[in-house]
């Protein structure tokens, strides 16, 4: 059973094995086959193909060469016959065919300057030909455009004069405009160069029409038309006086602009990039922003109130520059929705702030600048500049009334005078009165106005004070430092507007719903400064006043030796020069100090003089009695004369009371006096005058002044010693 199944087994795969024999005979012929065709093709098809393809290249660079002298060949026979067909139309004044060829040549002759590594010399000469051509059709064109547009102006040019405008004419030959006049305009579009023609035009048209017509408010556009030909012209109606108002400006140059729209401004025309263009907005864009500029700066801003209760009237400039506006984007000559020109006129709270704030600095450093010795007289009574002021207890925001009798109300028992805190009577510069009333006034407008005007015009207000401490005490220097009078009249100018800082912002806390009336505005802090002004440029007086006493006194040799005749005439002389000195300064000062600041000066003065004269005489060894008889009498001229040097008043009968009340400003006139005792009295009158140590003297002189007074005074005797003893 084994071997059948073997043999069974055999006799299947016998078979298949004999079939796997033929089919692997077959598989080595094809092999064979393979490498015999693989050796043909790399002996011969390969060397073909590859000599093939080298060919192909070759034909293909070659055609691609022909093909670009093909192109180019084309290019320069399209430039030629664009250059051959404008030379015609051209003849024929055809000017818009003429340049549309031009242009077309020139595009010609561009793309093949594109072309990189194709570079033909006949290019340049081709450009050469094409600049010729164009130069020439300019030529001819610009000749029309001086034909449509003709400009007689005055013999000097480069004036805006109103004599200039008034010889200035504008001829536009465009009535009606023809069809040849379009073309010129259109040929120029085409050619890039009616920016060229528009430009100096409409420096033209600024400089002796529209520029004269917002300058000159007397100055008026005559339009006449006239067969083939419209003329503009101007007239003045005279000197006119008055600055034109804005509604007339805008009226004046929207007739020039809506004669130009007829005329001229309104042709549409191709642009060479594409899209169409009106002149108009061409010459709009050359001519606006400097146009809108003068207007602003020669008629909007003198049209901007100086009050703000005509700030409500100056809507009419705002509609009127609306409208104008809008008139002009009809005409095509604006584009844009709101312009430089019409912000400001919107603008006019902040511009009225602005020129307000301007014009008050302007007018207070002119009075800062102005002579102090022009003055006002200031008494207690006085209500120059001053605004009533309303009665906080009363809730109600309004002025309240003073009394019958004159006195002001407080609580509902207690009266004070209205002299209260005043002001004591001076004279003051008229320019500070003036500069007080600017700054009420001010402050007055700032009530009305906006917030943000408001704040703009109180700090102007601090302004002016913070200006009239840096500008008057270095623009008055000289004067201020050489003359005693201006010096007391600046002392009194800053005392004076110190005065009213104290309560200026208070007064106007319940006239404004603004910022003024939260108490934030004040100028309690400018006040120290104002006194320390004042009061360091009077002291600085009254320094170069004492140095003069003391210069003049020091010519008096010390009071030394008066027994010789020299000596005494010397100190005689400036004893008389001091007296001199402080009469002149009390005329000076007299009506202008306040009476008690007069007093103290003075008194001060003359204090250093007499504390002057007895150092020197204290000081003194020796004195005989004929000395003694001279010094008392040097001393008595000024105690006779000094308190007359007190005339605080122009009444000579009130100045008495000043006069007598000299011990009261002069701190040393009792130590004087007590001198003058001693030069006239014996060891005994001195000795009571002591009355150890209680007496008037001793009130104002030391022991051991009065002991070298007696040594120097007396020889040296029992009695002098007895009297030394009792000095202690």
């Amino acid at each position: 059973e084994v071997c059948t199944m073997i043999n069974k087994k055999y006799g299947e795969f016998l078979p298949s094995m004999e079939s796997a024999e033929h089919l692997v005979a077959q598989v080595e012929g094809l092999a064979s086959n393979i490498d015999l065709l693989k050796a043909a093709i790399e002996n011969e098809v390969q060397q073909d193909l590859s000599t093939a393809v080298a060919e192909f290249t070759e034909l293909k660079q070659q055609l691609e060469r022909d093909t670009l002298i093909l192109s180019v060949l084309k290019k320069l026979q399209e430039f030629d016959a664009a250059i051959q067909e404008s030379s015609s139309p051209l003849l024929k004044e055809q000017y818009l065919t003429a340049a549309q060829q031009l242009e077309q040549a020139r595009s010609n002759l561009r793309s093949l300057e594109s072309r990189r590594g194709f570079e033909l010399k006949v290019l340049k000469v081709l450009s050469r030909e094409l600049m010729v051509q164009t130069q020439n059709i300019i030529y001819h064109l610009g000749e029309e455009w001086q034909k449509l547009v003709v400009w007689k102006l005055p013999p000097s040019k480069g004036s805006s004069s109103l004599e200039a405008a008034v010889l200035s004419e504008l001829h536009l030959h465009t009535v009606p405009l023809q069809d040849e006049d379009i073309a010129v305009l259109q040929a120029l579009a085409v050619l890039g160069e009616l920016h060229y023609k528009l430009k100096p035009f409409g420096q033209l048209l600024l400089q002796y029409i529209l520029k004269p017509l917002i300058l000159h408010s007397s100055l008026e556009p005559v339009p006449e038309e006239q067969p083939h030909v419209f003329i503009l012209r101007f007239r003045s109606q005279g000197l006119a006086m008055d600055e034109a108002s804005p509604m007339e400006v805008f009226a004046k140059i929207k007739l020039v602009f809506e004669v130009l729209h007829k005329c001229l401004l309104n042709v549409p025309l191709e642009q060479p990039g594409g899209g169409r263009v009106t002149l108009a907005e061409l010459l709009g864009e050359l001519i606006w922003e400097e146009l809108s500029d003068c207007l602003i700066h020669n008629c909007l801003v003198n049209s901007i109130p100086t009050n703000s209760s005509k700030l409500e009237q100056y809507k009419e400039v705002i509609k009127s520059t609306e409208e104008f506006e809008k008139a002009l984007k009809q005409m095509q000559f604006l584009k844009k929705d709101t312009t430089a020109l019409l912000r400001y006129a919107r603008n006019v709270s902040s511009h009225f702030a602005n020129k307000k704030c301007q014009d008050v600095i302007m007018a207070a450093r002119s009075l800062m600048t102005s002579e102090i010795h022009n003055t006002v007289k200031i008494t207690p009574d006085s209500r120059t500049a001053l605004l009533e002021l309303p009665d906080p207890a009363s809730g109600v925001h309004s002025p309240s009334s003073p009394l019958d009798d004159g006195t002001v109300a407080v609580g509902s028992e207690s009266r004070l005078s209205p002299f209260t805190l005043g002001l004591p009577s001076c004279r003051i510069s008229c320019s500070v009165q003036q500069l007080l009333e600017l700054a009420y006034h001010t402050l007055q407008e700032a009530t009305t106005s906006t917030d943000v005007c408001c704040v703009q015009l109180f700090d102007c207000v601090r302004n002016i004070f913070q200006l009239f401490c840096e500008v008057v005490p270095t623009y008055h220097r000289e004067n201020l430092q050489k003359l005693p009078q201006l010096a007391a009249i600046h002392h009194n100018n800053c005392m004076y507007i110190s005065h009213h800082l104290l309560t200026l912002g208070h007064q106007f806390r319940y006239r404004s719903t603004s910022m003024l009336s939260d108490g934030a505005a004040t100028f309690v802090d400018l006040v120290p400064g104002f006194r320390r002004l004042g009061t360091e440029c009077f002291l600085a007086q009254m320094r170069v006043q004492k140095g003069e006493i003391l210069e003049r006194l020091s010519s008096a040799r010390n009071f030394s030796n008066m027994d010789d005749e020299k000596n005494y005439r010397a100190a005689k002389k400036a004893i008389k020069q001091v007296l001199h000195q402080l009469r002149r300064l009390g005329l000076v000062w007299q009506d202008v100090l306040p009476v008690n600041v007069y007093c103290k000066a003075m008194g001060t003065l003359l204090n250093t003089a007499l504390a002057e004269i007895v150092t020197r005489i204290a000081a003194l060894e020796d004195i005989s009695a004929g000395y003694a008889d001279r010094l008392y009498s040097l001393c008595g001229i000024m105690a006779e004369e000094g308190p007359q040097v007190f005339t605080p008043l122009l009444e000579e009968d009130k100045n008495k009371k000043y006069q007598e009340e000299v011990p009261v400003y002069v701190k040393k006139w009792m130590t004087f006096k007590q001198l003058m005792i001693i030069l006239q009295a014996n060891l005994q009158e001195i000795v009571d005058q002591w009355a150890d140590g209680k007496g008037p003297l001793a009130e104002e002189f030391s022991a051991a002044e009065v002991r070298s007074l007696i040594r120097a005074l007396f020889q040296n005797t029992e009695r002098r010693a007895a009297a030394l003893a009792k000095i202690k």
